[in-house]
Formats: C-alpha cells, sequence, structure tokens
C-alpha cells in the first residue's frame, strides 16, 4: 500500500505551534504582504528577518505530538511505500523520527543564499546578515515559500499522488492551493481518500472519509487501525 499524507498547521497546533494568520488576517500583528512576501522582504528585510528569528526560536519550546510520533511508525511499518508532504515549515516531523518529509513550503531551519541560490541548514538568527557559508555573499534569507512563490518539488509531489492508494489530509483548512487540490488529484488517480481535521476543512466533500476531531487523537488510532507490523 502506498500511502501520501498531507499534514498543515493543525497537526503542530497542539504541540504548541502558532497558526500565524490570526481571525482579522494578521499573522502575530502584522500583514501577510509586509512578512510573508517577496515584495515584503524587498520593502523592510530587517522586519522579515525579526519575525522569522523569533518562531525559529519559539521551536526549542515545542515537541512532537502524539499525531507526528504515529506517522513516524507509519513510515517504520511502510517504509518508501509512505510520502508526508507537509506544508508545515516546523521540523517536529523529524523530531519525531520521519525521514521521509517534503516540506512543500520550505523549513524554518533552513537559510537561502540569493547569492549563488544554495540552501544551507541555518538554527541561528539572520537578522545580523551572516554571509552564506558556501559563497561568502550576505544575502542569506529565510527558506521558506513565501506568497507567490512556487511551493517546492510540486513534481515528485503529483509523481506520488498519481501512484498511491491512499491520501490522508491531516490538520489542513483545505483553503490553500495548491495544496488543497490533492485530494482531487489523487481521487482522479484511483486513490482512496481521507481528512483527519478538527473540524470539517473547505474540501470536506472530496474525501471518501473524514473524521473530525484533534489529530493528537484521530492520526494514532487511524494509524493503529491499519494494523501493519513495525
Amino acid at each position: 500500500m502506498r500511502v501520501v499524507v498531507l499534514t498543515g498547521a493543525g497537526i503542530s497546533a497542539e504541540s504548541g505551534v502558532p497558526t500565524f494568520r490570526d481571525s482579522d488576517g494578521l499573522w502575530e500583528g502584522h500583514r501577510v504582504e509586509d512578512v510573508a512576501t517577496p515584495e515584503g522582504y524587498e520593502l523592510s528585510p530587517s522586519r522579515v528577518h525579526a519575525f522569522y528569528d523569533a518562531r525559529r526560536a519559539a521551536l526549542a519550546a515545542v515537541v512532537p505530538n502524539p499525531a507526528h510520533h504515529a506517522l513516524a511508525r507509519l513510515e517504520t511499518a511502510l517504509g518508501d511505500d509512505l510520502l508526508v508532504v507537509t506544508q508545515n515549515i516546523d521540523d517536529l516531523h523529524e523530531r519525531a523520527g520521519l525521514t521521509r518529509v517534503l516540506h512543500m513550503h520550505g523549513e524554518l531551519l533552513s537559510a537561502l543564499c540569493r547569492g549563488c541560490g544554495g540552501r544551507v541548514r541555518w538554527p541561528d538568527p539572520l537578522s545580523d546578515l551572516p554571509p552564506c557559508p558556501r559563497c561568502g555573499v550576505c544575502e542569506l534569507r529565510p527558506d521558506v515559500v513565501w506568497f507567490g512563490e512556487v511551493p517546492y518539488e510540486m513534481d515528485r509531489i503529483h509523481d506520488a499522488l498519481s501512484t498511491c492508494d491512499l491520501f490522508v489530509s491531516v490538520g489542513t483548512s483545505g483553503a490553500v492551493y495548491p495544496a488543497a487540490g490533492f485530494v482531487q488529484a489523487a481521487r482522479a488517480y484511483g486513490a482512496r481518500t481521507l481528512e483527519l481535521n478538527l473540524v470539517p476543512s473547505e474540501g470536506t466533500d472530496w474525501f471518501h472519509e473524514a473524521r473530525h476531531g484533534p489529530a493528537s487523537v484521530l492520526v494514532p488510532a487511524w494509524v493503529d487501525e491499519l494494523g501493519l507490523p513495525g
């Protein structure tokens, strides 16, 4: 059985990771345009760096929850037949033990050099404009996909969706494309589809089955139901 799991903010929210966007559309007091667009970065790199430096530092205060650990158990059983595609930029999947994780929106603990285009692991602040360890140019930015930019590894994702037997969406709103369209793509290729979300998402009707409640409860229960070894 080949499985693709899409995870969103809901799975990490239970670990205490902020979902960023408030009911008024602001990201912790900032307009999305100011901290999550290339234009915002060009206008004020210092503001953008301060925002992501704070998010990066906050990762130390959170830990993976049972949903993350359940997906790691699933990977132990399925191996290469599992791909976890996450919209999250935290490292909680990896800290739970997952190794087959694709961060379609980038990673907080990575920096992208605008000089050479290289990516480097980066757990430290970027506000002091450190030089790129590869080319020496002081043009490191958060390795995060901002609005208006193309998510990472879309070809690989669509290849996985076209060959999977089961597509599962965990903790996503179903409102942000292209990820919101993954369920439709998977169904078109013949996969079964399952939603595990706190509340019905905007795309709930596209799933063959939907279960609603905390990810930390639903995901371990679903993995147990599969009855896989490991």
